[in-house]
């Protein structure tokens, strides 16, 4: 078994898992269009090579001889990718295409409408788990921990879902304190609108 191998595959879906985590968190922080669409399509472009790296996993895994643990702790990965791939990969390509809608004035505000769209917990939330799964992958891969027999397995996932709740919650309240952005505020419409 090449612990080290296991560790730098691992590792490296890690690190393109946590950079899609970031970049997604700094969607709504775009200032213009312009700056929103790059930003997405950066993101775009690192989601698809997070899905290559763990598609060439098992790859990899099965090219080289004797037991290897990097294809079991790729697996912790796979739900919050098949998350992103299914969800928020086309709230993604709405954003972008929205984005580069505007585009052709490029210092143009983000609406408030791109901005709660791109702070959706949908976009952000599949793409952190996928992170902090390959992070929680880490042990497993370095051979500290045996999948299924230690109980240890159980606290990784039990402090992995705490994680993952106060990141969800983080995302929903971003999201509903932005969203509220999109809707006129109620002193500005005409008097026989308000009552």
């Amino acid at each position: 078994m090449d612990t080290v191998a296991d560790i730098a595959l691992i590792g490296a879906l890690a690190v393109v898992w946590f950079a899609a985590g970031l970049i997604a968190d700094g969607l709504p922080g775009s200032a213009t269009t312009t700056a929103l669409h790059r930003r997405s399509a950066l993101l775009s472009g690192v989601v698809g090579l997070g899905t290559a790296m763990l598609v060439a996993v098992p790859i990899i895994n099965l090219s080289r001889p004797g037991p290897e643990s990097a294809g079991t702790a790729a697996v912790l990965v796979c739900v919050p990718v098949a998350v992103v791939l299914l969800i928020s990969v086309r709230r993604l390509a709405q954003i972008r295409r929205g984005a580069a809608a505007l585009t052709t004035a490029p210092h143009a505000p983000v609406p408030p409408g791109l901005i709660a769209g791109a702070a959706h917990p949908l976009v952000v939330v599949p793409m952190q788990l996928a992170g902090l799964a390959a992070v929680a992958g880490l042990p497993i891969a370095a051979g500290v921990i045996d999948v299924p027999t230690t109980t240890l397995v159980g606290v990784v996932c039990g402090v992995a879902g705490l994680v993952g709740i106060a990141i969800a919650t983080r995302h929903g309240l971003r999201h509903s304190r932005l969203s509220v952005g999109v809707i006129a505020p109620l002193k500005r419409l005409p008097k026989q609108f308000v009552r």
